[in-house]
C-alpha cells in the first residue's frame, strides 16, 4: 500500500482525488486548510467561532463509498443548501424535528443506516442547542440563506469534540466510511488577510477569492482576530505593513498533518487558488520541514491550466516559485527547490486569457525536471484530466524504485 498525500484546496483537486482513489494499492489522505470565510461558512465561522468546514467537506464529499446502501442520501447531505428564501422558523422546525427524533428524516433526506442517522441526530441536536445560547449572547439570528446543511452538523460536531475541527472530521470520515482521509492543515481558528502590491489590504478569505484586478497579491498573513477595517484604514502604508508583519501568526501544522508528510511516498501539490487555498497551507510551520526531511517519497508539483481571479497574471512558473516562496515563510529554516519538488507538470493545450501560459524562460532558474504536455480533460475545459496525471505520476514513482538486483 502507498500513501499518497495530496495538498489541495476544496476543488483544485475534483478530478485528481477521484482518479487516485481509482486505484488499487493507494491510501489517499488530502491535506486542506479550513480559513474559508465566505457566504454560510463566514457565518457559521462568526457564531461559533471556528474554522471553516466547507473545502473539508467538499473534499470528503469526492471520498464517499458508492457501493454504501445510503450513498444517494450521503451525496446529497454533503450538497444540500437551504434556499436563498429559507425562512428561518421553517428551518428550525425541520431540524428541532430530526433532532428530537419526531421524523428519522433530516429535511427530506431518508437514511437507512441507524447508526448515521443516531450521529447525525446528535451533532444536529447539539448544533440547536449552541446555536440557541451564541444568538442570545450575540444578540443576532444566524442567516440560514443558502446555507450548507453539512455546515450546521459540523459546527455540532465541533462543539460534541470540545471545540476540535480534526477530531469532528475524523470522526465524519469514519461515519461515512471515506475512501480516504482528509486533514485540515491545522486546528487553530485564524483569520486570513492579504496585502496587495498597491498597498491595498484584503480583509478576508472571500475577498481574496473575489478579487477582480490585474493587480497582484504581494503577501498573505494569518491573525488572531479580523481586522476592523474602518480603523484599520486610517492607519499609513507603513503602519498596516508594521502591523501585519508583526502580528501574523506562525501557526503549526497538526501531529497528523505531520505524519501522513512523513509516511507520505508521493507528495502532489494539486493545482487550486493559491493565495486563499494553498500558500496558507504551505506556510504552516511543520509542512515544507516534513516534506523536505521524506528523502524517499516523489513529490509532484501541479501548475493550474486555467487563470483565476487570485492570479490573473501568473505564468506556469509563477506557481512552483510561489509555491517555493510560501514554503520558505513556514519557518526559520531555508528550503531549496530540490528538496521540496521533484517535477512540475506543465500543462499545454490552450491559448488565451483562459489559460496560463507557459513561459518556457521563466523556468531557467527552476532546477526541478519539468514535464510539459497536454494535461487539461479535453471534454472538460480548464478541468485537469485526473487519470491521466494520475498515470503519470505513478509512472514518475515506478522510475524511482530501483529492482531487486538492479544496484552495482
Amino acid at each position: 500500500m502507498l500513501n499518497v498525500v495530496v495538498i489541495n484546496g476544496g476543488r483544485g483537486a475534483g478530478t485528481l482525488i477521484p482518479a487516485l482513489l481509482r486505484r488499487q494499492g493507494l491510501h489517499v489522505t488530502s491535506i486542506v486548510n479550513a480559513y474559508d470565510d465566505g457566504k454560510s461558512t463566514g457565518e457559521i465561522r462568526k457564531f461559533f467561532g471556528m474554522l471553516g468546514p466547507s473545502d473539508l467537506r467538499k473534499v470528503q464529499e469526492l471520498m464517499l463509498p458508492e457501493d454504501d446502501p445510503d450513498y444517494a442520501a450521503n451525496c446529497e447531505v454533503f450538497s444540500y443548501r437551504f434556499p436563498d428564501d429559507a425562512q428561518r422558523e421553517t428551518v428550525l422546525a425541520q431540524l428541532n424535528a430530526f433532532a428530537s427524533g419526531e421524523t428519522d428524516k433530516l429535511l427530506h433526506i431518508q437514511f437507512q443506516q441507524a447508526k448515521i442517522r443516531s450521529a447525525l441526530r446528535s451533532f444536529v441536536s447539539e448544533f440547536l442547542a449552541g446555536l440557541n445560547v451564541i444568538e442570545k449572547i450575540r444578540g443576532e439570528q444566524l442567516k440560514f440563506a443558502d446555507c450548507s446543511i453539512m455546515n450546521c452538523i459540523y459546527a455540532g460536531a465541533f462543539l460534541v469534540f470540545q471545540r476540535n475541527i480534526e477530531l469532528a472530521t475524523l470522526f465524519i470520515d469514519r461515519l461515512f466510511k471515506l475512501k480516504g482521509t482528509v486533514l485540515p492543515t491545522s486546528i487553530e481558528d485564524k483569520k486570513l488577510v492579504a496585502l496587495r502590491e498597491n498597498g491595498e489590504i484584503l480583509y478576508s478569505e472571500a475577498e481574496i477569492v473575489e478579487l477582480r484586478s490585474s493587480v497582484r497579491v504581494e503577501r498573505v498573513y494569518l491573525l488572531d482576530e479580523s481586522l476592523d477595517k474602518a480603523r484599520f484604514e486610517t492607519l499609513s502604508a507603513a503602519e498596516k505593513r508594521y502591523y501585519l508583519e508583526r502580528h501574523h501568526c506562525r501557526v503549526p501544522a497538526s501531529p497528523k498533518v505531520e505524519l501522513a508528510l512523513q509516511q507520505a511516498d508521493i507528495i502532489i501539490y494539486a493545482a487550486g487558488t493559491q493565495h486563499s487555498s494553498l500558500y496558507p497551507t504551505y506556510m504552516s510551520s511543520g509542512i515544507a520541514r516534513n516534506i523536505a526531511d521524506n528523502k524517499h517519497a516523489l513529490k509532484v508539483f501541479v501548475t493550474n491550466i486555467g487563470a483565476d481571479y487570485e492570479t490573473p497574471s501568473y505564468h506556469a512558473s509563477d506557481y512552483i516559485k510561489g509555491a517555493h516562496k510560501y514554503l520558505n515563510l513556514s519557518d526559520a529554516r531555508f528550503y531549496g527547490m530540490h528538496e521540496l519538488f521533484d517535477c512540475v507538470l506543465v500543462n499545454q493545450s490552450g491559448e488565451g486569457e483562459n489559460y496560463v501560459d507557459y513561459d518556457e524562460a521563466g523556468f531557467q532558474d527552476v532546477p526541478v525536471r519539468r514535464i510539459v504536455d497536454v494535461f487539461e480533460n479535453l471534454d472538460a475545459k480548464g478541468r485537469h484530466d485526473g487519470d491521466k496525471v494520475t498515470q503519470l505520476v505513478m509512472s514518475l514513482h515506478d522510475e524511482r524504485t530501483v529492482p531487486f538486483g538492479g544496484m552495482h
